[in-house]
């Protein structure tokens, strides 16, 4: 079941259709019995121990072009983001690995009631601030440590920082006060590339909620467990599915 809970390390395939840095690449993703399958509707969040879930990642760490599950075409593949014609790529690389968890949503129907904005539409960002490069399409648990309430262009976009379960570090990073005082710098970092990271495209600085604070994991697992909630109404139908597929 889509809905049921997952106790081992999920083991997808991924396959690839076209060639990297044309706008018909795409990296598919199959089970077991080699079907296709959606890495954000099939691939289980959970993993079955409190706090740390399954991260699909996107874009590896010191990379530029914007890869990102494609949410409104079948079967949800991996492409490179495409604006005004173009592929998009950062105009720097950015410094951390970066996903998304797979069964969450940003309803963009419902109101935040601090951040007083609506959901971007898309499944949860992961932020994942290991030491190694993590190759896009693969499925990384990962442990929650806090998060960040990036309003971006008026929408809640929640940045969740985490970190895979595997890393040397993980062991003793437990909460975002472990981060501060172990990574110096780190939430400082992911807070400013974040707000200036389209600017050079024209656009404002992002903002953050709640005072720019980054989040405990307690909240964290809050937004985990809120968004997880609106994916379940979207797959239900209770939810207007606009233009994103759901199979």
């Amino acid at each position: 079941s889509r809905f049921a809970a997952l106790g081992a390390r999920w083991q997808v395939t991924t396959a690839v259709d076209g060639e990297a840095g044309t706008p018909e690449y795409r990296m598919r993703f199959k089970n077991a019995a080699g079907a296709e399958i959606s890495p954000w509707h099939d691939v289980s969040l959970f993993t079955g121990e409190e706090g740390v879930y399954n991260c699909i990642i996107e874009i590896p760490k010191n990379t530029k072009p914007k890869m990102e599950v494609a949410i409104k075409e079948p079967r949800n593949p991996i492409a490179q983001d495409i604006k005004k014609g173009k592929l998009r790529d950062y105009h720097g690389p950015i410094f951390w690995n970066y996903g998304m968890l797979p069964q969450t949503w940003e309803d963009p129907n419902v109101v935040h009631p601090h951040t007083k904005c609506a959901g971007d539409n898309d499944p949860v960002d992961v932020v994942e601030i290991g030491s190694a490069s993590l190759a896009t399409g693969s499925v990384e648990p990962v442990k929650v440590l806090g998060v960040l309430a990036m309003i971006d262009d008026g929408e809640l976009d929640w940045k969740l920082i985490a970190i895979r379960t595997a890393d040397p570090l993980a062991a003793e990073l437990h909460d975002i006060a472990d981060v501060e005082a172990k990574c110096p710098g780190v939430v400082t970092g992911i807070r400013e590339w974040f707000r200036w990271y389209k600017t050079p495209d024209g656009k404002p600085l992002n903002a953050f909620g709640f005072d720019e604070v980054a989040l405990p994991r307690a909240h964290a697992v809050e937004v985990v467990k809120e968004t997880h909630e609106a994916w379940k109404k979207l797959m239900k139908g209770t939810t207007d599915k606009g233009k994103l597929w759901i199979n």
